[in-house]
């Protein structure tokens, strides 16, 4: 069984960390975000997620200051998101220090991104950020942080991101995010048992059981956001849950 991760996920606006529900109803949090970075290297997170959530709508610059900042003391992979329309966007980021790149809307609306990243840079760089939304029976994927209906369904969107070049899935549930009462294990199972590539579960998090809950449904990694930032749990309470629920973990 491939060992699973944690990661925390930072959303970021004007080059400071926030938290909202549901994408929307953002709040400030006081310290810059590369200090929560480095109190989470700390504590033994595997990953680190940068999401500009505001880059795609307003054209903002990307987050290249933060990351080249955050490598100087936090030697962990990062991905890096956030208003990438352009390979040039992705080679800014990796240049700057990520790992890898994050793309939703860009790639939403001009899929050969996808390809143009994997190509240049192999597929284990390239992340899809999916934003799914329930309507009815089936999960839609959304852009432009939860507000455009992108008329795909999660499941076809995952799919063909995949065979695009997509390495990875970030799966972010709007209903579930900043609620903190659970990953949505339904949409989890669904995309990660049809997807040849890793799941990262992000949204609802509260509890270190959540965690172990999103990783038995079909997970490779959870992100962490709210629950890390507010000092709910730390990154060592989650792995000590997930390992005594006998799930590997990095």
């Amino acid at each position: 069984m491939a060992l699973k991760r944690i990661i925390a996920r930072l959303d970021i606006k004007q080059e400071r960390l926030i938290k909202g529900m549901h994408l929307e109803g953002w709040r400030f949090l006081q310290d810059p975000p590369q200090k929560f970075c480095a109190e989470y290297y700390r504590q033994g997170v595997d990953e680190i997620i940068y999401v500009d959530v505001v880059a795609s709508l307003y054209g903002r610059e990307k987050l290249t200051e933060i990351v080249k900042q955050t490598t100087d003391h936090v030697f962990v992979p990062i991905t890096a998101g956030g208003g990438v329309r352009s390979l040039d966007d992705a080679t800014d980021l990796l240049r700057s220090g990520a790992d890898k790149v994050a793309v939703c809307t860009g790639a939403i609306k001009e899929p050969q991104l996808i390809t143009e990243i994997s190509r240049r840079y192999g597929a284990q760089c390239c992340v899809v950020s999916i934003q799914a939304k329930k309507n009815g029976n089936q999960w839609d994927a959304y852009y432009d942080i939860g507000r455009e209906n992108s008329g795909r369904s999660v499941l076809d969107w995952a799919l063909e991101a995949v065979a695009l070049g997509a390495g990875e899935i970030l799966l972010t549930s709007i209903d579930r995010e900043g609620t903190r009462k659970g990953f949505d294990l339904d949409l989890i199972e669904q995309i990660s048992s049809r997807v040849q590539v890793p799941v990262i579960a992000s949204g609802g998090l509260g509890t270190p059981g959540h965690a172990a809950q999103a990783f038995q449904a079909g997970a490779d990694a959870v992100a962490v956001a709210y629950a890390l930032h507010y000092g709910l749990c730390s990154v060592g309470d989650i792995k000590e849950y997930c390992r005594n629920a006998g799930i590997p973990l990095r």
